[in-house]
Order: C-alpha cells, then sequence, then structure tokens
C-alpha cells in the first residue's frame, strides 16, 4: 500500500474510488440533513408549545431518522437497497437507472453526485499529491459539494457543516497548510464579518434579507481555510460563477431551469476553485 502511495497515479486511483464511496454517503446528507434538520426544529417546538400552554400533551414521537437509519429505499414502493444495488455509480448503470421492484425511475443526480465526487476527488489528489494538503482539500471539497446541492434544493445552509468547517480550516493551518494560521483567523472573522455587513445595509435599505445568515459562515469557513487575502478572490469568483449559471438558466427557462438559487453554491463553487489556483488567482490580483 506504501509504494502505491508513493506514486502519483496510486493516490489519484484511490482517491477516485474513495470519491465513488464518499459521493454515495454525500447523496445521503444531501437528502436526509435538512430532514432531520426539520424534525428537531418542529420537536423543540412542540416542547416549546408543551411547556408554555398545554403540559399535560407529549410531543409527537417520530420513528429514528439520521444518517444511518432507516436504511435507503424506494420513494416509490418502499423497497429496501440491498448492498448490491448500492455499488457508487455501477449500481445505476446496471439497473437501468430504475428500481429493481416497481421499475420507478431513479434520479440521475444519484449517480452525477458520486461521478463528480471521484473526479474531484482524483483532481486533488493529481494536484497535491499524497501529502496532509490533500486530505484536508478532499474534506473541503465534498464539504462544498454537500452545501452546494443541500443549499439549492432548501435554501439551507446547515451549521452542522458549515460550523465544524470553520474549526477544521483554522486546525490544518495551524501548520501553515494553505495559508498562515494569522491569515486564518484573520480570513474567518473578514469572511463572516463582510457579508453581515452587507446583509444588514441591504436590509436597512431596502427591508429584504438579501441573503441567509449561513452564507456568512460559509464564507467565514472558506477564509479558514483559505486565507483574509483569498476573500476577494472568492466574491470574484461566486460573481462570475453566477453570472455564467444565471445566463444558462436564463437561456434554459423554457426547460424548467428558472428556479432561482441562493448564494451559497456560487461560493461553495469559488472555494472549491480557489484552493485549486489560489495561487494564479493572488498572481493576478495582486501580482504577488
Amino acid at each position: 500500500m506504501m509504494e502505491l502511495l508513493a506514486t502519483n497515479y496510486g493516490v489519484v486511483g484511490i482517491c477516485a474510488v474513495l470519491g465513488l464511496m464518499v459521493g454515495s454517503f454525500l447523496n445521503v446528507v444531501i437528502h436526509r440533513l435538512p430532514i432531520m434538520i426539520e424534525r428537531n426544529f418542529r420537536t423543540e417546538c412542540q416542547l416549546l408549545d408543551q411547556n408554555e400552554n398545554s403540559p399535560s400533551i407529549s410531543p409527537t414521537t417520530e420513528h429514528t431518522y439520521n444518517l444511518a437509519t432507516p436504511r435507503s429505499a424506494c420513494p416509490q414502493c418502499g423497497h429496501q437497497i440491498s448492498a448490491l444495488e448500492n455499488i457508487p455509480l455501477v449500481s445505476w448503470m446496471v439497473l437501468g437507472g430504475k428500481c429493481s421492484q416497481c421499475k420507478s425511475s431513479i434520479s440521475i443526480r444519484y449517480p452525477l453526485v458520486e461521478l463528480v465526487c471521484s473526479l474531484i476527488s482524483a483532481g486533488l489528489a493529481w494536484h497535491f499529491g499524497f501529502s496532509i494538503a490533500l486530505l484536508g482539500a478532499l474534506l473541503l471539497s465534498w464539504s462544498l459539494i454537500a452545501l452546494i446541492l443541500i443549499d439549492a434544493d432548501t435554501y439551507l445552509l446547515p451549521d452542522d457543516i458549515t460550523l465544524p468547517l470553520v474549526w477544521l480550516g483554522l486546525l490544518f493551518n495551524l501548520q501553515g497548510t494553505f495559508t498562515t494560521i494569522d491569515s486564518a483567523v484573520y480570513g474567518a472573522i473578514a469572511g463572516y464579518m463582510s457579508l453581515w455587513s452587507i446583509y444588514w445595509l441591504f436590509k436597512l435599505i431596502t427591508g429584504k434579507e438579501g441573503m441567509g445568515y449561513g452564507d456568512f459562515k460559509l464564507l467565514a469557513a472558506l477564509g479558514a481555510w483559505l486565507g483574509i487575502a483569498m476573500l476577494p478572490a472568492i466574491i470574484l469568483l461566486s460573481s462570475l460563477s453566477g453570472a455564467i449559471i444565471g445566463i444558462a438558466m436564463i437561456c434554459g427557462a423554457k426547460h424548467g431551469w428558472n428556479k432561482p438559487l441562493p448564494f451559497g453554491p456560487y461560493l461553495g463553487i469559488a472555494g472549491f476553485l480557489a484552493l485549486i489556483w489560489g495561487k494564479d488567482i493572488s498572481q493576478m490580483l495582486y501580482g504577488i
């Protein structure tokens, strides 16, 4: 194994396979985490109502629902997915994109998430090689994939992912993995405060909320990982990706591609681009 890891091709291959497995798990996270948050919120509201208004009524009990329980099943017929039907990418192709029991269609997004996660993992392995930076880059990128799709689906950036990302970024940069620890701390502060300030300025002027608090925390996390100097590039890249995706959605409006996207996916895309090409971007922006 160590000899295989000593070669760049070996690292790339291992990360590609690992990316497929992680992508399969991310599909579970993307689908279940928002439901888990909603259930917890509903339970807390019931408990609060019980304590204040009707202490004799117990909150509604629900079956255990987390990232491990219950087993994945077809949403149409309830058929539980077996291990052979849950092989990343392969099972979807073998089954022809349909449930083995009721033959209802399985969304193509599931294998696409697995494939994209595998390609990104392999690309990161090629870029960073076998190093602590590769481990950090994989953790950050996998988290960004989950955040991008959760936010696109639900307009929610869960604290369960964004807040640990802030601390992980600071932890990896204790030894200067991606930037200095000073730059990481200032990046986390500036990332949060910059969008927080824009949020309140926009709200004071228009009386409307232009973004959610999750966006502040995501940019703080990216600042903690990549440093304060990378924040202008991330904002610029998020604006450019937003413009490109916006144009694509306008062109595809007649095909139903007209759902407005929140700011989180653009920040996530920009963060990934800055992770890979951050030095080149800094050279372009600052000439250093």
